[in-house]
Order: structure tokens, then C-alpha cells, then sequence
């Protein structure tokens, strides 16, 4: 098999190709692999596709940087079945590899290499794929801060989420979307926010989809009606650990579903979503699930 690692050289808070060549170089046992260096948004994805296109034989690429380098790189292999993707996360959030635990057996190069790779759903928006989470309303406040900060010192790196938030307090409290899981309509107008989910986290610290299963067949679709500042504050606690679909103070305010398909429409023109971290303007879309879509390497015990 060849082993391609796609390196975004802006992902995180420094240029990882080096750290990534340096691993390689110790690996002891022999390995058929290339580097290669993305240059603008979407590279990724277009050099993974064309790869495929031309090479028929087995390969796994490898996403180096955030969620969306992941993101790229598992839309260039849809529809190539000889093609796994694996994830060396050196992003600010890394939020998808926290389904399976954490970064730490994905940044241990061996045990990345010499993982198995296993069919997991992707969530569909039109023709695009997602493999984590797609959120809007708060989040996508949030998410627009995230990369404006992600570099800075103090208010970015890890903690780009909770400069955000403190954004989002003055500027996103209340959004004027209406969101329909498998013809169920949730609201009438107004949201805080909305995840929709095939991995459990999101912004690098949040379990917002404690139950998310991303080979089930179903999207995860938790709905946040407004609040007060106040009350928000005291939610953002149960939401980073987990705890929120399970707290019954906060029953009235939050709406969980499981489905298949997830309607939204709102009538800001403005409106925009975080798709994988990755801000699109857009203000109407569906979001279906794909069932087994792609391979994806899980790094093996240590």
C-alpha cells in the first residue's frame, strides 16, 4: 500500500511537515510514502482526488493538520474504493479523533501506520461531505472567530473556542433559523444554535453529541432554543463535559433528535454554517447521512 501524507502547512499553530518528516525518517520498517504540501483551501482535496483517478492501487492518505484538512481529504476519496483515509491531527481543535479518545495514539506515527481501517458514515450537504460536525446559529460565530484567532497568542491555539464564545455572547445569542429532522419540525423562527453531528465533538473542548455513533446510519441533531446570557453560562459546563441531553433543568431549552435527514432555512441572507470548523456562506440546505461512506484508519493499540 502507498501511504500519502497530505500536510496543510496553516493548520494549528505551526507548521507540522517537518515534526511529520522527522517521524517518517525513525520509522524502521520499510514504507512506500510521499509528502505532499498543500498550498490554498480545497488542494487537498483535489490532489486526493486526481491521485485516485490515475492510481488504482491501494493508498491512504493521511490528513495532516485540523478537522478541515480531514475534511478535504475525505471528499477527495469519496467514490475510490481502493483509498483509506487516515488523520495525523495537528490542528487547533482536532475535534474528530476524540470519538476514538484523543490525539495521542493518532500523533504516535507507528501505530497510525500500522492501524486498521473501518467504514464510517459521512454526512452529506449538498455536494459536499462532512465527516464530524455541521453547526450554525452561536457556533457559527464562534467558528468565524475561531479562524480569525487560531494563531494569536493568549486568545488562540486552544483557547480560539473560548474566545468565541465570549464573542458569540454579544453577537449570536439569538438566530432566526427553522430546522426539520425527518419532516419534524423543531422550531418556528428564533435558535441559540444547532449541531448536527456524526462525531462527538466540537470547538476542541465541547461533547456536544455524547451519543453519536458515526456508523449507525443516523445524524445526531441537538437544537438550542434561546436563552439568557445567564442561563447559557451555566449550560456551557454540561455541554463541554457531555452532560446536557441528560440534565432535566435544562429539558425546556434543549431539543434532541436522531435522523436520517436534517432540513434548515433561514431568511438571513448572511446566515453561514461551520461545516468540520470550516465557515460556508449559505442560508438553506439539507444534510443527509451516508451510510458506510468511507474507510478510516484507526491506529492500533499501543
Amino acid at each position: 500500500m502507498k501511504h500519502i501524507f497530505v500536510v496543510n502547512p496553516a493548520a494549528g499553530t505551526k507548521n507540522a511537515h517537518n515534526e511529520i518528516k522527522e517521524k517518517l525518517a525513525l520509522y524502521k520498517k520499510p514504507l512506500d510514502y510521499e509528502i505532499y504540501v498543500t498550498s490554498r483551501s480545497l488542494d487537498a482535496t483535489k490532489f486526493v482526488h486526481a491521485y485516485c483517478v490515475e492510481n488504482k492501487y491501494p493508498v491512504r492518505f493521511y490528513a495532516c493538520g485540523g478537522d478541515g484538512t480531514l475534511n478535504e481529504v475525505v471528499n477527495g476519496v469519496i467514490g475510490h474504493n481502493h483509498a483509506e483515509v487516515a488523520c495525523y491531527p495537528c490542528g487547533s481543535g482536532d475535534d474528530f479523533v476524540k470519538y476514538y479518545g484523543g490525539k495521542e495514539r493518532f500523533i504516535n506515527l507507528p501505530l497510525n501506520i500500522e492501524g486498521n481501517a473501518e467504514y464510517i458514515d459521512l454526512m452529506k450537504i449538498g455536494e459536499r461531505y462532512s465527516v464530524n460536525v455541521i453547526s450554525f446559529g452561536f457556533d457559527s460565530v464562534v467558528a468565524k472567530t475561531i479562524f480569525n484567532v487560531k494563531r494569536k497568542p493568549v486568545i488562540g491555539g486552544r483557547n480560539s473556542y473560548y474566545t468565541g464564545i465570549a464573542r458569540g455572547l454579544f453577537t449570536g445569542m439569538r438566530n432566526k433559523c427553522t430546522v426539520t429532522v425527518d419532516g419534524e419540525a423543531l422550531n418556528g423562527k428564533d435558535m441559540l444554535l444547532c449541531t448536527v453531528a456524526n462525531g462527538n465533538y466540537v470547538g476542541g473542548h465541547f461533547k456536544c453529541a455524547p451519543r453519536a455513533n458515526n456508523n449507525d446510519g443516523l445524524i445526531e441533531v441537538c437544537f438550542v432554543k434561546p436563552v439568557s446570557v445567564f442561563t447559557f453560562l451555566k449550560l456551557v459546563n454540561k455541554y463541554k463535559e457531555g452532560q446536557h441531553l441528560d440534565d432535566k433543568s435544562f429539558e425546556h431549552m434543549l431539543i434532541y433528535r436522531q435522523g436520517k435527514r436534517v432540513e434548515c432555512e433561514s431568511p438571513d441572507k448572511n446566515f453561514c454554517i461551520s461545516v468540520d470548523g470550516e465557515v460556508i456562506d449559505i442560508n438553506r440546505f439539507t444534510v443527509d447521512i451516508v451510510p458506510k461512506a468511507v474507510k478510516f484508519v484507526v491506529p492500533r493499540e499501543g
